[in-house]
């Protein structure tokens, strides 16, 4: 931001009295102008109205930008096709939490201390057998990484910048380890302990599918695509689980549970469901002579069916993350054979209608990085609850560094959202006999 005195400036007017206060204008590097609204309470006695903070900016970030209308996103000025193309998941942790493309050495003591935070203190698997056999993966994820913080008391002071960095480097390292774990529970298999020979993908796959009575071997295709996936979820602004986890630690809450209330906030259909909502409505259309049927739904504004993993309401162009997806779910499906299954070939009929279509073409109704990563998860064998685990196993890495970005934010401050009261004033009690 500019410095103060030298901002443009905006004037409110009250209409009402006459009064009008001059309120600075800020402007990032790139992005929409910003009116300072801090002073407003104390000039004026008033406070903005915006449900949803949909037009509020809630904090200074150098970490990631989006466009919506152009199609872009950025993590820290690098375009996410770029980075996913030509880097890994570590490599996009690293710049995330740092600001800048890690050199090989230090690439290699990133990776070395990921690799060496993967195991779970052993008297972790308790909290596992804690919960029902048929808990939805969600449910203990969220419940064990909130625990993290009681068997990890080294790493819980965010004033010690060297204990955040320990608790960055176990979460990104311990939640594919959780996750699968997480998954095995689900379906009564033994838990796979974490290998220090893969590398992240490969590992999380191996923790996932593997079973100790034959050996399992990582298909370099699906490691690919699933390191894509990681990548393409690894932030994204200030959505409602991040701006979750910037709340919770604003407080001073340790890094663990702040991370705990992300994963409860993906949780919500509106947010995290978002490929799963892919393979339900995949199942509901049923057969390709459906797809016309289902499409005139969707166009009908008096009908609630709308077609899941097209278009955003973020890009109101093509989703950047589904030009890079769509390669790898073409490359998974042949890897697999996968073109077979009745689902993933409806799937792939519903694209090559709706792309040729003139009103999704005309309303930019592309499929997303949701439609893709949908078929992806599915053909490489994940059942449909698991899908909002991965996102929040991808995503921890932008939570952690949103966080870290606000602990050191020397203006930060407790988050206190107002309100616009339209409840009852000044009632005299009632006494129980007379009511």
């Amino acid at each position: 931001m500019a410095a103060e005195g030298k901002n443009p400036t905006a004037t409110l007017t009250d209409n009402t009295t006459g009064d009008s206060w001059e309120l600075p204008i800020f402007e990032g590097t790139t992005g929409p102008r910003v009116i300072d609204v801090r002073k407003l309470y104390a000039e004026t006695g008033m406070f903005t109205f915006d449900p949803g903070f949909t037009s509020t900016g809630s904090c200074e970030s150098k970490i990631t930008y989006i466009d919506g209308d152009a199609g872009v996103l950025m993590h820290r000025g690098y375009k996410i096709e770029e980075l996913a193309e030509q880097s890994n998941f570590l490599e996009v942790c690293y710049l995330l939490l740092h600001g800048e493309l890690p050199s090989p050495k230090q690439m290699k003591t990133f990776e070395t201390s990921i690799t060496y935070h993967t195991m779970l203190h052993e008297q972790m698997m308790y909290f596992f057998r804690g919960f029902r056999r048929d808990s939805h993966p969600m449910a203990i994820m969220c419940g064990v990484v909130g625990a993290l913080s009681a068997f990890y008391h080294d790493s819980t002071d965010i004033r010690d910048p060297h204990q955040r960095m320990v608790a960055q480097h176990r979460l990104i390292a311990k939640m594919p380890t959780i996750a699968a774990m997480a998954y095995k529970y689900s379906v009564g298999q033994p838990f796979v302990y974490p290998r220090n020979d893969l590398n992240y993908a490969e590992n999380f796959l191996h923790m996932t599918f593997a079973v100790p009575a034959e050996e399992y071997r990582v298909s370099p295709t699906l490691a690919r695509a699933m390191d894509r996936i990681f990548i393409l979820h690894a932030d994204h602004e200030q959505n409602a689980s991040t701006s979750t986890v910037r709340i919770a630690g604003s407080s001073g809450a340790n890094p663990f549970a702040c991370i705990a209330a992300g994963i409860a906030s993906l949780w919500g259909p509106a947010h995290g469901g978002a490929n799963e909502a892919v393979l339900n409505m995949l199942m509901e259309i049923g057969h390709k002579d459906k797809i016309p049927e289902f499409l005139k739904r969707a166009k009908d504004k008096d009908d609630p069916f709308r077609l899941m993993g097209f278009g955003h309401r973020v890009y109101k162009n093509y989703d950047p993350r589904a030009k890079v997806l769509r390669q790898s779910a073409y490359d998974v499906l042949e890897e697999l054979g996968a073109q077979d299954d009745p689902l993933l070939d409806l799937a792939m009929e519903l694209e090559k209608i709706a792309l040729e279509d003139d009103y999704f073409v005309e309303k930019k109704l592309f499929p997303n990085v949701d439609f893709y990563s949908g078929i992806i998860l599915k053909a490489m064998g994940f059942p449909t609850s698991m899908f909002t685990v991965l996102f929040a196993l991808a995503r921890t890495v932008g939570w952690v560094a949103q966080w870290t970005e606000m602990i050191e934010d020397p203006h930060q401050r407790i988050s206190r959202p107002r309100q616009l009261y339209q409840g009852y004033t000044g009632r005299p009690y009632v006494p129980m006999k007379e009511r």
